[in-house]
């Protein structure tokens, strides 16, 4: 694996041996500089979508882990990132969709893929796809996962979509269109500073991440999509808190902190003047470790259906819990669920207690209650006074 260097120009850093131990953990911990080179790109005067490489990220490997954990296993129910401006959090989100295999997506309106069309009423939910199916024609392709960003300025008509007015207008037909969350399924939704975000808008959001579909009603016109997206959200914690029923449903939590190692941030400040001098070279010195990074993420998806977990995970997880005085029943499910996608993650089939404790602190985080201790505790003494009430009046 590759080492991390100090020096963002110069020779390039990587160790062509791989081992044959399939971990992306390891990956994680290797991100080389690369050669930067010298010649500029040429100009052709286009906007190009290039992220910052995840590889090339420093530190930060809770934020990672996570990430990767929630790409790996949707089900964990996507990740909320919580900290400070500057932090690289936007940067670490944005760099996801180079690691991500690609998705199946539809060429029809209504947004079908093959495996839908094997519902018995297929014909008559999606006649138009239907036929073109039926004709021998293509009705999917693939292609890279997408990061779809929620603007702040989004309406709910946006996100969920609605009656397309201008059709409506020049061709006399009232459509009903997707929305935001619709375009996203199967892809990244990503909502910066989500603490902002009106809360109608979260709700629909989290609702339709949690059912992987929503349906919207206009008048007579109604429409049921598909959601089946990773969400991420984003927030500072200066700028306003999350409703409690809100931050619940985001599965992992991260606290995000700037590096508070020196070398660290020499590195980070290193690559980004190299990145900012020259992106395409930049991006270039860690291709081999973003095509890695890609194998091993889709490697660890398929090894995940077949990653179970030991009945001492089970054990210690629930006591973890117990003592944790931990109501939420979705803690159990996200910290399970996270810790068989960290042993898929590692190459393996089965999640130990060390997958388990390794997950914890991202699934469990903010999930106790210091408001509702109190409120059960306050009830539990009123509920011991009513008893004491009622057996003074029996013994009389």
């Amino acid at each position: 694996m590759t080492g991390d260097s100090q020096e963002a120009a110069g020779s390039p850093d990587f160790d062509e041996s791989v081992s044959d131990r399939s971990a992306l953990l390891d990956l994680l911990k290797s991100s080389g500089a690369g050669a930067i080179l010298a010649e500029r790109p040429p100009d052709l005067g286009l906007a190009e979508h290039r992220p910052y490489p995840f590889m090339a990220l420093v530190g930060q490997t809770d934020m990672r882990v996570a990430l990767l954990l929630a790409v790996i296993n949707p089900n964990i129910g996507g990740v909320l990132l919580i900290g400070q401006r500057g932090t690289g959090k936007t940067t670490a989100v944005r760099s996801l969709t180079d690691i991500l295999p690609a998705v199946e997506v539809s060429d029809c309106e209504e947004g079908v893929i093959e495996e839908d069309l094997k519902s018995p009423y297929a014909e008559t939910l999606y006649p138009d796809c239907y036929e073109r199916h039926k004709r021998g024609e293509p009705i999917s392709h693939f292609e890279a996962v997408k990061l779809v960003e929620l603007p702040l300025t989004a309406r709910l008509d946006d996100v969920v979509g609605g009656i397309n007015e201008r059709i409506a207008v020049q061709r006399n037909r009232v459509r009903l269109e997707r929305g935001i969350l619709a375009r996203a399924d199967r892809n990244i939704l990503y909502v910066d500073e989500v603490n902002l975000l009106d809360d109608v808008i979260v709700d629909a959001i989290l609702d339709a991440a949690a059912q992987g579909s929503y349906t919207v009603r206009r008048g007579p016109m109604v429409g049921t999509y598909r959601s089946r997206f990773v969400l991420v959200g984003s927030m500072n914690p200066e700028e306003g808190n999350l409703r409690p029923q809100i931050l619940d449903r985001f599965g992992l939590r991260v606290g995000v902190r700037g590096l508070s190692d020196v070398d660290e941030r020499r590195i980070v400040f290193d690559r980004m003047r190299a990145f900012r001098a020259n992106p395409a070279a930049f991006i270039q010195s860690f291709e081999w470790a973003t095509a890695e990074a890609r194998d091993e993420v889709q490697a660890a998806k398929e090894r995940l259906e077949h990653t179970s977990l030991s009945d001492e995970a089970f054990v210690v997880g629930f006591e973890l819990i117990r003592r944790l005085e931990i109501d939420s029943h979705r803690a159990d499910y996200v910290m399970f669920e996270s810790a068989r996608a960290y042993a898929a993650m590692d190459g393996r089939t089965r999640a130990t207690v060390d997958d388990l404790l390794a997950v914890a602190p991202l699934a469990l985080r903010q999930r106790r209650s210091v408001y509702m201790k109190q409120f059960f505790l306050e009830q539990s003494q009123e509920d011991e006074e009513i008893r004491a009430s009622i057996e003074s009046l029996r013994s009389k």
